[in-house]
């Protein structure tokens, strides 16, 4: 361990291990297998990177997306390790130079993906060369349960046949029990230390609104809170995530699309330039996410509801990895339920696999209807006991008002009942308000009892109702055309055996702003001059070098600096994230930076 301490100092720039990274990195490096469960911005890597440093050989680390090797591999360089990737966007005599060097033991770590992995000529390789272990990040994707499930990984199995003397590790920071159970299977990994971190992340505020004018309340949450940070919207289609990045455009933001339909060219051309520059805002599928490594995203926005609590708790992890204050912020309206259920039931999947796609669909719109602290909810679907709340969620910071919703809850179900379990939304609240329709009229639905007897609440009010219904599993949407029916688990409300209590609709108050004291020092106004002249360096570095400017150094790092004002090399090394290569590669332009601006 005292070879591992000293990697972590002298190369990561970090005084000590955080959690249970000491065990793992321990564990790995005497030879054992892993499965490491760590939240997003938790250290992951280095639970790789150490042991590969501190074992005889060559680290194999297989990555989904290559999209995204070169950045991580590029960053590993800046510190003195001898990194690389092997992929399709290589020459080929790269490439042979590369696999050369791999069975000669002269690298430290390769990248690859999983299909180049499983192919023989790789494999015949890697079984001539001194192979340290095996690092199967975002393992997850092994289990067709999960929420990104990737065919190939399964493949993966031989690794432990193959190579039975050579220590693997999974990791991921997104699956629950049934997930865990898969990738243990799948894996072979029955004899593996699990380590299970806490899926909390502290920093991260969650927010949920209701959806009304959605650029609108998109922009007034960016300007107000985001005006000049780095972030991410998530939108399910292609055309809404073209359309939202050139409307952000015009207002004056620095917004790129990125989705599986435009050319590998200019998605790799708007993912470089939201990894290198500042304040960028990308308007994102999730074609785009795994394995982006930025640290100062500040807000993930969803204007639409992801698939399922795995996906929204991966998603919205991108945000605050430097371990600041970030903003998990969405948009939800019934609407989303309706969608998101048809596309279950139009897929190909297996009956078995939709169960669970509705299963975790359900979750989620739970997750939205919540009067109760949103992270206990979080981690308790991980299998996380929280029994404070957090304080740092929309519910917490702004507690909803609720009411005794039962008596108009039950007239709902009953007129949802008595029109035929077949209409949608908008036709169940015209039919509880009594407003006049020649459809309504030929079906004699104006005749019914519960026609008009909504009429004393507004229409908003009875689409709170219907939503939060949907929501608890007391209505069912149909699938293909949005009806609404019935569910057994109305029977005892309907019984008049269960009471309920529902939110009062507040989306026309602004969410809470309060955000998290910072742990890390103030930038006081006197400090702004210095802060933009560090930041300036750090910008000129990582063109010069020509990667993203948090390989140089993290915002973290530069507020110790603007704190501490190191006035030589010495002083520069105790400041936290400066590791040995990077104080002698770029310590002085910092320090004469600080100079500059002593007082």
């Amino acid at each position: 361990m005292s070879q591992a301490l000293t990697v972590l100092q002298q190369v990561f720039g970090y005084d000590a291990f955080r959690g249970q990274q000491a065990d793992i990195v321990d564990h790995v490096i005497d030879g054992g297998d892993a499965l490491v469960l760590m939240p997003t911005g938790g250290g992951k890597s280095l639970c790789y990177q150490i042991p590969a440093l501190c074992r005889d050989g060559v680290a194999i680390v297989v990555s989904p997306l290559i999209a995204l090797m070169a950045d991580q591999v590029a960053a590993l360089r800046e510190l003195g390790v001898k990194a690389a990737y092997l992929n399709s966007t290589l020459e080929p005599a790269e490439q042979q130079r590369i696999e050369a060097d791999l069975v000669a033991g002269e690298i430290d770590l390769v990248y690859v993906a999983p299909e180049r992995l499983l192919q023989p000529r790789m494999l015949d390789g890697l079984s001539r060369s001194p192979v340290s272990l095996f690092a199967i990040d975002e393992a997850h994707c092994v289990s067709q349960w999960g929420h990104d499930f990737r065919p190939e990984y399964r493949g993966l199995a031989c690794l432990a046949e193959r190579f039975p003397s050579v220590p693997r590790i999974a990791l991921t920071a997104t699956a629950d029990l049934r997930t865990r159970e898969e990738i243990i299977e799948q894996l072979g990994l029955q004899a593996a230390a699990h380590y299970v971190h806490s899926f909390d992340r502290p920093n991260i505020q969650y927010r949920v609104a209701e959806r009304g004018s959605a650029k609108q309340q998109l922009i007034d949450f960016i300007q107000r809170e985001h005006a000049s940070d780095a972030g991410i919207v998530y939108c399910l289609s292609r055309k809404k995530v073209e359309d939202t990045a050139e409307w952000l455009s015009a207002t004056g933001r620095e917004a790129l699309a990125y989705h599986a339909g435009l050319s590998p060219t200019l998605r790799a051309h708007n993912q470089a330039r939201f990894l290198r520059e500042e304040g960028v805002i990308v308007v994102a599928t999730v074609a785009f996410g795994m394995g982006i490594d930025k640290p100062d995203v500040r807000f993930v926005a969803h204007l639409d509801l992801p698939s399922s609590m795995e996906a929204y708790y991966q998603e919205t992890g991108r945000a605050g990895r430097d371990g600041q204050p970030a903003t998990a912020w969405m948009l939800y309206g019934l609407n989303d339920a309706v969608q998101r259920r048809r596309m279950i039931e139009q897929g190909a999947a297996s009956a078995e696999r939709k169960r669970v796609e509705h299963g975790k669909l359900n979750a989620i719109l739970a997750y939205c209807e919540l009067a109760s602290c949103r992270r206990i909810h979080l981690l308790a679907y991980f299998g996380e006991a929280n029994q404070a709340a957090c304080g740092n969620c929309d519910t917490c910071l702004n507690p909803p008002d609720t009411y005794d919703a039962t008596r108009y809850a039950r007239i709902a179900l009953s007129a949802i009942y008595r029109t035929g379990q077949r209409f949608g939304t908008g036709y169940i609240v015209d039919h509880l308000r009594g407003a006049h329709s020649d459809r309504a009229e030929s079906l004699g639905h104006d005749q019914l009892s519960t026609a008009g007897l909504g009429q004393d609440m507004a229409a908003k009010t009875w689409r709170s109702i219907l939503r939060q219904l949907v929501a608890l599993g007391y209505i069912e949407v149909e699938h293909a055309y949005g009806g609404l029916r019935l569910a057994e688990a109305c029977r005892g409300l309907l019984r008049g055996e269960e009471q309920l209590e529902l939110r009062v609709d507040r989306s026309a108050k602004r969410a809470s702003a309060a955000r998290l004291k910072k742990d890390l020092p103030p930038i006081e106004i006197e400090d702004e001059p210095l802060w933009e002249a560090l930041r300036q360096v750090r910008t000129d570095l990582a063109r010069e070098a020509d990667v993203p400017p948090y390989v140089i150094f993290h915002d973290a790092t530069l507020r110790h600096m603007l704190a501490e004002r190191p006035t030589d090399l010495d002083a520069l090394s105790r400041v936290p994230g400066v590791g040995d290569k990077k104080r002698d590669a770029y310590g002085r332009a910092f320090i004469a930076a600080i100079a500059e601006h002593a007082s």
